[in-house]
């Protein structure tokens, strides 16, 4: 069982002996198992392959890969060089990279909705699923049609992406029997299921134990429990570290709650600038209203990142979200 890979970025790879592999800016398990897979899977083929991202690499399950990665496009990486874009369709997402990658031939594998995607072509072949899980489950497609069976350490990483993006299987409802076939292949060549929960969920500090509990007390309700609005200061992220970051674990708190429709976490990066994350039980569809503000994602998880302040901000998703409750 599997799904088809378009001829056009399976001979943009066969045409190409020098791949430059990156993902979008803030990568997370999904980011950055698809992008050291494929690499690795390049190198088999006798391809030349450097993986390179903006990071930062803040969460806790993908720390240890973060000297895997180069930090920038050095000039002799984009010399005779093709780029393969992993998890993200927008070239402005992949931060200090966009400018070192223009004027490259460019292939793009991603699985999110929303944005403003580059046109796919003979030369420039879009690899884009919006009903894919993951991206990692892209790339297992990817790495079989190129006639390759993925070896322990890429089953590793492309399960890391899969349980990652699924949250660990909790969003694939009766639709994604494909999912467990995929996983099954991914177990059969070395990927283990629980190592992989302890390895995702495990780590915490307890700086980030605490920091949940700031996040939860400070959450409101609006539209009658239908909207739950949890928010991140600027100076909580001075006080708790970058490294204390555990969204997925508040939105799964704040999902449990009794009549809850969408959970928004709105997070203060800078003093300027907002990050806004958004999480659906089902009914709603996010990544439309993410993508009306210049986001994008999946119908039940899609974000943006805005300028402005957290009380400048969650007023403008208020008026979205009462036309809709």
């Amino acid at each position: 069982m599997s799904i088809p890979v378009p001829q056009e970025l399976l001979d943009f790879i066969k045409k190409h002996e020098k791949f430059i592999i990156v993902g979008h800016k803030d990568p997370d398990g999904d980011c950055v198992g698809s992008q050291l897979a494929m690499a690795s899977a390049l190198k088999r083929l006798g391809k030349n392959a450097v993986v390179c991202s903006a990071g930062p690499f803040n969460r806790s399950e993908i720390a240890l890969y973060r000297n895997r990665f180069a930090n920038v496009v050095k000039d002799e990486d984009r010399l005779d060089a093709a780029v393969i874009i992993m998890d993200c369709s927008v070239t402005m997402r992949t931060g200090d990279m966009e400018d070192r990658l223009k004027g490259l031939p460019t292939a793009i594998v991603d699985h999110h909705q929303g944005g403003d995607r580059c046109a796919g072509s003979q030369e420039n072949p879009v690899f884009i699923d919006p009903s894919a899980p993951s991206v990692t489950f892209l790339t297992l497609a990817l790495i079989e049609a190129l006639g390759l069976v993925p070896t322990e350490e890429e089953a590793k990483l492309l399960f890391l992406g899969l349980c990652t993006d699924t949250d660990f299987f909790r969003h694939i409802d009766s639709t994604g029997y494909e999912t467990f076939a995929y996983a099954s292949r991914l177990i059969k060549a070395g990927a283990n299921p629980k190592e992989t929960f302890h390895f995702i969920n495990g780590g915490r500090s307890f700086a980030s134990r605490r920091l949940l509990g700031v996040l939860l007390a400070g959450s409101r309700q609006y539209f009658d429990g239908k909207l739950i609005l949890a928010t991140e200061e600027y100076h909580e992220i001075q006080r708790f570290g970058l490294e204390s970051r555990d969204s997925d674990t508040l939105y799964r708190l704040l999902q449990s709650v009794s009549g809850v429709e969408v959970v928004m976490f709105i997070r203060q990066e800078t003093p300027t600038r907002c990050s806004v994350g958004l999480r659906s039980m089902d009914k709603i569809d996010v990544s439309t209203i993410a993508a009306s503000f210049g986001g994008g994602g999946h119908k039940n998880a899609a974000g943006v990142t805005m300028e402005g302040t957290i009380e400048t901000i969650y007023p403008q998703f208020l008026d979205v979200f009462e036309k809709i409750f």
